[in-house]
């Protein structure tokens, strides 16, 4: 199977934004997590390319998209994806959120609701308090901030430790060199910003506010994003889907892509057929 993507693109503006682009048809968009890029999607883009012109993004900071001056506002996020969706002069996109690339997703639709043709939130959460309690947050905070800011570390240096923290048990050597790589290419500064902003991030998307086919899927042995908290998102969510990975933790394109890609399929194909 082919993973290198044979289009890489900028796209201008303030910051550019490289993304990986591949297919033909209706826009299909892949929003990596808080700690990754646009290669976390390497197994997703053969498939989805083959019905879908379908595009993974370096957000603004992340792999080679460019860093920005300032302070982050996480809907600079939302803004950015904007540019992309115009930039291919799509009308509508579907999104596909892993982690906090749902969180940018429910973000978007909140802000753009009619630029969204339909939503796949993996992995993901309304709010970062949603899916931890205060200590938890506290510690999922503190294991990434403080090696990077009072100790003189670089991402490299907590990579290993961060992989093996959000994959299940099954995880193999590959998944977590994969998961591990992403990390360990951060920018310090941007991934800095990006936790500093997403986690206190507190305008979330009311559920039942959403007007478009949406797919929630969780791994079952994910130690940040438990199932019950997708099924609850789902119950509150109008049609609405939800699947739970087996033998998954939290990076379910990258542990069990086969699964990932034959669900998100399914559910594209069926919106796309009765939309």
């Amino acid at each position: 199977m082919r993973v290198t993507p044979i289009n890489t693109e900028r796209i201008g503006g303030s910051p550019s934004l490289v993304v990986d682009r591949e297919g033909e048809g209706p826009l299909l968009i892949l929003l990596h997590g808080i700690g990754g890029n646009r290669t976390n999607w390497r197994t997703q883009l053969p498939d989805f390319s083959k019905t879908f012109h379908c595009v993974a993004w370096d957000a603004r900071g992340y792999g080679d998209s460019d860093n920005y001056e300032g302070p982050l506002d996480f809907e600079d996020f939302a803004h950015d994806l904007l540019r992309v969706i115009d930039h291919f002069d799509a009308e509508r996109a579907h999104l596909c959120g892993l982690s906090m690339g749902g969180q940018i997703a429910q973000c978007f639709y909140r802000l753009y609701p009619q630029r969204v043709a339909s939503l796949v939130l993996a992995a993901t959460f309304t709010h970062w308090r949603a899916a931890l309690s205060d200590a938890a947050l506290e510690n999922y905070l503190s294991f990434r901030l403080k090696p990077l800011q009072e100790e003189g570390k670089e991402p490299n240096d907590i990579a290993d430790a961060a992989a093996s923290a959000l994959l299940g048990p099954t995880a193999t050597k590959d998944h977590h060199a994969q998961l591990a790589n992403s990390i360990s290419t951060l920018h310090k500064d941007s991934y800095i910003k990006t936790l500093q902003s997403a986690v206190p991030y507190d305008r979330p998307l009311d559920l039942e506010s959403i007007q478009v086919p949406s797919l929630y899927l969780y791994g079952k042995h994910d130690p940040l994003c438990p199932p019950e908290l997708g099924r609850k998102m789902a119950d509150r969510t109008p049609e609405s889907r939800f699947l739970e990975i087996a033998h998954s933790g939290h990076l379910i394109n990258i542990e069990q892509p086969q699964a990932f890609n034959q669900a998100v399929l399914h559910f594209l194909n069926d919106v796309t057929s009765t939309g």
